[in-house]
């Protein structure tokens, strides 16, 4: 995602739009709004690429009903009726819009438009019984078809955009066997300039989409969201199937699987997970301890952490701090060689040592990338400044206009996010007079000024 637009979403009040890179952060005081707005992130996914109702109840966002999701300020008797959201690729080629209205409580995208180039398209459900397709070039409307028998509310999968947009074209040669046949008879809206442009907008959604769904042949086209606090760990784990979550309960058993199925792999992922650890400082060694010798058997995770030329002994992962087990799950998503392409990652931050956190800022750094968007929340300075001085000393591929700051500043009634860059030396530009007022009066305070 290149550029994220709201408006009257949650305490976004109005139209406003959101620079994003493979790298943006997110800062400002609790309670403004950043975990609403990863939320419409996996939501914008979800519409544009899986072409699903998403679900703003499930984990580890759950914003509530309709009501609660719209803006609403009782004060000024403000209350909106729907909400928009939106969302242009990183390679500026393909724009998408949705309106949300209220259907039996839930969020429903009731239009759904996507440009490409300069043809648009536009799906409204105008109600359970028929939608209504528009299609057009620039600011020519060409084509308005109504649909009767659409499905909508209490049904998960929308109708894909390449079908409507496809039937769309075929019905406006529906006098005649064909739509080049309609065009010579006069009964198609447009010409054979204005079909080939369409239909090569058709063709760009379904390979975009397809891009997006399976990048590096990636069959989990989800967005990884993490939650603010993770799993616990346990002292012996028993086998289970590595099924996602917000937590990272399943890293353990994935890890596990990994060790015995693909010892290659294993080797590869332990490496890079021990270079982060002895970067953090977390641990130097990580070991998945088998006590028997089926899939079946319980295992332990070990850590082992190098004090000067000693090793010593592995300890259990329940022993050695919580830090460890709180950043490992989030590590292990960054670093899996099948990692989708969107990481929306929480107070990734959360139980680390200062050190530690710095470190967390240059594998956010290292992983990021054209194939790779990661979105943290973070109240961290120092995962912050590590990410600046990564990027002024060019310690990895990522460039100054490769990091997005969103600052999330809170007004009497709303909240309005500021889109803040880095300049070459790893400058903050464009910063609200707020962004820096609350550590400098913590400065200001520790000189005794």
């Amino acid at each position: 995602m290149d550029s994220v637009t709201l408006k009257d979403f949650r305490c976004f009040r109005g139209e406003q739009t959101a620079r994003m890179a493979p790298l943006t952060l997110l800062v400002g005081e609790n309670s403004t709004g950043k975990t609403s707005f990863l939320a419409i992130l996996r939501a914008l996914w979800e519409v544009a690429v899986n072409e699903v109702v998403p679900d703003f109840r499930r984990e580890p966002y759950d914003l509530g009903a309709f009501s609660e999701i719209v803006y609403n300020d009782s004060s000024r008797g403000e209350q909106a009726d729907s909400f928009e959201a939106g969302f242009r690729d990183s390679e500026g080629a393909v724009s998408f819009r949705f309106t949300f209205q209220d259907v039996d409580g839930v969020p429903f995208p009731v239009s759904r438009y996507v440009s490409i180039g300069n043809s648009w398209f536009d799906v409204q459900h105008q109600s359970s019984l028929y939608s209504e397709v528009r299609i057009g070039i620039e600011d020519r409307d060409l084509l308005t078809l109504v649909e009767s028998g659409v499905r909508r509310a209490n049904y998960d999968l929308l109708r894909g955009f390449e079908g409507v947009i496809g039937d769309a074209l075929g019905r406006a040669g529906r006098k005649n066997e064909s739509v080049s046949q309609a065009m010579d008879t006069g009964d198609c809206p447009f010409d054979e300039d204005d079909f080939k442009r369409l239909e090569e907008a058709r063709e760009e959604i379904a390979f975009w989409q397809i891009r997006e769904r399976y990048p590096q042949l990636n069959l989990e086209s989800a967005p990884f969201a993490s939650a603010p606090v993770r799993s616990k760990p346990q002292r012996t784990y028993d086998p289970s199937r590595p099924i996602t979550d917000p937590e990272g309960a399943y890293i353990p058993s994935y890890l596990s699987m990994m060790s015995r199925r693909d010892p290659g792999s294993w080797r590869k992922l332990k490496e890079r997970l021990e270079s982060f650890g002895t970067d953090s400082g977390l641990f130097d060694e990580i070991a998945v301890e088998s006590f028997g010798k089926t899939d079946a058997s319980p295992f332990q995770i070990q850590i082992r952490k190098i004090g000067g030329k000693l090793k010593g002994n592995r300890r259990n992962l329940i022993d050695v701090g919580y830090g460890v087990s709180q950043t490992l799950p989030i590590i292990t998503e960054l670093l899996r060689s099948d990692a989708p392409p969107l990481f929306l990652l929480q107070q990734p931050e959360v139980h680390l040592h200062p050190s530690a956190q710095a470190a967390l800022g240059s594998q956010f750094c290292s992983v990021s990338g054209p194939d790779r968007q990661l979105v943290v929340e973070t109240h961290s300075d120092y995962i912050i400044d590590r990410v600046r001085m990564d990027v002024r000393d060019g310690k990895t591929d990522l460039k100054p206009e490769d990091v997005s700051i969103l600052y999330f500043e809170r007004g009497e009634s709303d909240v309005k996010i500021h889109s803040i860059r880095l300049d070459a030396d790893g400058n903050v530009l464009d910063a609200p007079e707020g962004y820096r007022q609350f550590f400098a009066d913590e400065l200001t305070r520790s000189i005794g000024l």
